[in-house]
C-alpha cells in the first residue's frame, strides 16, 4: 500500500505549529510504516525540505502549496498512483482525484479571527479572508476528502456543533517536543516560579496585556514574552507594563533558549481568551514545568490537572494563581499531575492513529 504524505508545509528557516506538526508526524509514521505493509512517499516544494525528513525517505518533488496550480494537485498525484493521500492541511485540491484523501483541519479559530498568517503571499491572504466568512466553502472543501483529520477532542466537538463536514472525523494528537532534550549537559529543570514565560503570539484575543497588568501583584519576578513582535505591538504593549514591573521582550528565541527559560525557576503562563490549541502548554507539562493558563476547554484537554486555571481578564486572579505555586508541595503536584497527564499525547501514538486510518482507508480501496 502507497502512502503520499503532503510534507509541503515544513519550513526551512524555522517551525510553526503546522511546520512541526508536519515533520513530526512524518518521522512517526515513517519509523512505523514498514510494519504495518505502507510505503511512504513524501511530498515536497523545496529540495530543502529533504533534509528535514527521516533518512532514506522518499520523496516527489510537485509545486508548493500557494501556487496557482494548487487546485489540481489532485490530478498531478494520479499519474502516481497513491492509495492514500494525507495532508496535515486542508488546501489540497481534490478535483479528479483516483486515491483515498484524508484533510486535516487543525480548529476553528480563524472563523472567529480571521487574519492570516502574515508569511502568505498576498493573492492568498485575500483569498484566507473570504475563505472564512462562511462555513460553506469548508464544508465542501473537507467533504471532498474521505476522512477528515484533526488534533484534538475539543476541535472534532467545534466540527459537529457548525456541521463543518459529513465524513468522518479522526482526532490525530498534536504532540510536544521534547524540550529538555535540547538542555546543555549538567543543566536540569530547577523548580519556581520566579520567571514567568509566555510562548505564542501577540495578537489581540492572546490577550497579554492581562499577563502584564498582573505584573503589578507580582513584584520580584520576570515575565518573559518571547516570539517575534512588530514593533509598533511592542509600544502598544510597553504602554500596559507598570512601574517597577520586569517585562522582557525577547523578539524570537531558539528552541534551545525557549528550554533554557523554561528551566529556570519557571511557570507557563497565558491568558489567551481563545486558542485553537495550545502547544507551548504541552511543551513546559513535558518538561516539568507548571502552567497558569485561562479557563478553556482546549486547555483543560491538554494540561487537564496540570494547570491553575484563571480567569483570563483578571489579572489579580491570574497573578495569585502563580503566587500559589511558591508553595513547594503545591507547584511539585502540580508538575506531578501535568506529567502524567502530558505522557498520553506522543507522536508514536499520534503516527499510529494516522496509520490505522490508512490501512483501513486502503484496504477498503482494494475491495
Amino acid at each position: 500500500m502507497r502512502l503520499f504524505f503532503d510534507a509541503r508545509y515544513i519550513r526551512t528557516d524555522f517551525h510553526d505549529g503546522i511546520s512541526r506538526y508536519s515533520a513530526d508526524l512524518a518521522a512517526a509514521v515513517f519509523a512505523q510504516a514498514p510494519a504495518r505493509g505502507v510505503e511512504v512517499v513524501f511530498l515536497i516544494w523545496d529540495d530543502a525540505q529533504r533534509m528535514l525528513l527521516p533518512d532514506g525517505a522518499r520523496v516527489l518533488k510537485i509545486h508548493a502549496p500557494t501556487a496557482l496550480r494548487e487546485p489540481l494537485t489532485a490530478l498531478i498525484l494520479n499519474r502516481y498512483r497513491p492509495d492514500v493521500v494525507f495532508s496535515p492541511m486542508q488546501t489540497m485540491g481534490t478535483v479528479g482525484r483516483r486515491f483515498r484523501l484524508i484533510l486535516t483541519l487543525h480548529d476553528t479559530i480563524y472563523y472567529r479571527h480571521r487574519t492570516p498568517p502574515r508569511d502568505l503571499p498576498g493573492f492568498v491572504r485575500l483569498g484566507w479572508r473570504l475563505f472564512h466568512l462562511s462555513y460553506v466553502p469548508q464544508r465542501l472543501t473537507l467533504n471532498a476528502a474521505d476522512v477528515v483529520a484533526t488534533v484534538s477532542a475539543t476541535s472534532k466537538r467545534q466540527f459537529a456543533q457548525v456541521r463543518l463536514t459529513k465524513r468522518p472525523v479522526v482526532v490525530i494528537p498534536d504532540a510536544p517536543q521534547q524540550l529538555a532534550e535540547l538542555l546543555p549537559a549538567g543543566v536540569e529543570v530547577v523548580g519556581g516560579a520566579q520567571n514567568l514565560v509566555y510562548m505564542g503570539s501577540f495578537m489581540p484575543y492572546k490577550n497579554v496585556e492581562a499577563l502584564i497588568r498582573g505584573m503589578a501583584r507580582l513584584p520580584g519576578r520576570t515575565l518573559h514574552l518571547l516570539s517575534r513582535i512588530a514593533p509598533a505591538r511592542r509600544r502598544e504593549l510597553e504602554a500596559f507594563v507598570p512601574d517597577g514591573a520586569s517585562v522582557v521582550f525577547h523578539g524570537g528565541v531558539t528552541d534551545a533558549e525557549y528550554a533554557r527559560l523554561l528551566a529556570d525557576g519557571a511557570v507557563l503562563v497565558t491568558t489567551s481568551r481563545d486558542e485553537g490549541y495550545g502547544l507551548p502548554i504541552a511543551e513546559a507539562l513535558a518538561m516539568g514545568v507548571p502552567a497558569v493558563v485561562s479557563d478553556l476547554e482546549i486547555f483543560h484537554e491538554v494540561a487537564g490537572p496540570g494547570a491553575v486555571y484563571v480567569d483570563a481578564d483578571d489579572p489579580a486572579d491570574f497573578a495569585a494563581a502563580v503566587a500559589g505555586l511558591d508553595d513547594d508541595a503545591t507547584r511539585e503536584a502540580l508538575v506531578a499531575a501535568g506529567s502524567a497527564h502530558i505522557a498520553q499525547f506522543s507522536w508514536p501514538r499520534s503516527g499510529a492513529a494516522l496509520l490505522d486510518v490508512v490501512v483501513e482507508l486502503g484496504g477498503a480501496a482494494s475491495q
